[in-house]
């Protein structure tokens, strides 16, 4: 996970000639960064291709407003990957040791503190959350379409600069379910663009059913579990949204 060679030594020394400085990471996969903490501000470029370049020089010199958010975890460390202790086979055998808490799961699982977790993504501006509301359909006797679960937000940019925000849905399942389950799961996402000072309505909407379900292996079939659960809707900001709701009945299914 690390940068190529003296990378780290050439990055820290900039810094400590210049704190004024943004560093561009072009990678496909996370990197250890021991000085993010000295960096003015970090811009992860990925490979943009032919046109990465303009790119890149459009951000930095405030001609477009980054609004990308994190697909995976970036960890402080090696050691801190899910796979870590998994990772070579084992006379032939590749052992999924994680189970389900790869990514976010087993950050949050673990309370592993990443150094960018999943999800993360500043702008130029700032944006608020508010005016949640939320619609529940009636469970039906299968887990079928039209079971939804349908959510509304205000998305506002509190700042000066137009940009553009991502709302991520989460259900934190039962503390009374049958298994160990991760923190909490994304459900669903949408991206708005909003001028500055604009604010506009997003919403989001997922099967009830599908949500709350795992795959139970004892019956080679889906289960949504009765309890009670809870919708986490958040944004770039540390604001949170919830909103409780519950599954009256446990019940089996099959397909996607």
């Amino acid at each position: 996970m690390g940068l190529p060679p003296g990378s780290d030594i050439l990055i820290s020394r900039v810094l400590r000639a210049n704190p004024n400085t943004v560093v561009v990471i072009q990678s496909g996969t996370p990197v250890t960064m021991p000085w993010a903490g000295d960096a003015k501000a970090l811009l992860q470029a990925w490979y943009g291709g032919n046109e990465g370049g303009n790119g890149i020089a459009d951000v930095l010199y405030g001609n477009v407003n980054p609004s990308g958010k994190l697909p995976l975890s970036f960890p402080v460390h090696l050691r801190d990957n899910p796979s870590f202790l998994n990772f070579r086979s084992e006379r032939g055998r590749v052992l999924y040791g994680e189970d389900v808490y790869v990514g976010y799961r087993f950050y949050e699982k673990t309370e592993i503190q990443p150094l960018f977790p999943f999800g993360y993504g500043l702008s130029y501006t700032n944006f608020s959350l508010s005016a949640l509301r939320v619609a529940v359909s009636p469970e039906k006797h299968r887990i079928q379409a039209g079971e939804d679960i349908k959510v509304s937000v205000i998305v506002s940019n509190t700042g000066s600069t137009a940009g553009a925000e991502t709302v991520q849905l989460w259900v934190i399942p039962p503390t009374t379910s049958s298994i160990s389950r991760p923190v909490r799961e994304l459900k669903g996402f949408k991206k708005v663009f909003l001028e500055a000072g604009g604010n506009k309505a997003v919403e989001i909407v997922v099967n009830k059913g599908v949500a709350t379900s795992f795959w139970d292996e004892t019956r080679s079939s889906w289960i949504s579990e009765k309890g009670d659960y809870e919708l986490l809707i958040t944004g770039t900001g540390e604001q949170d949204l919830r909103f409780p709701f519950q599954v009256a009945k446990t019940r089996w299914w099959s397909g996607l």
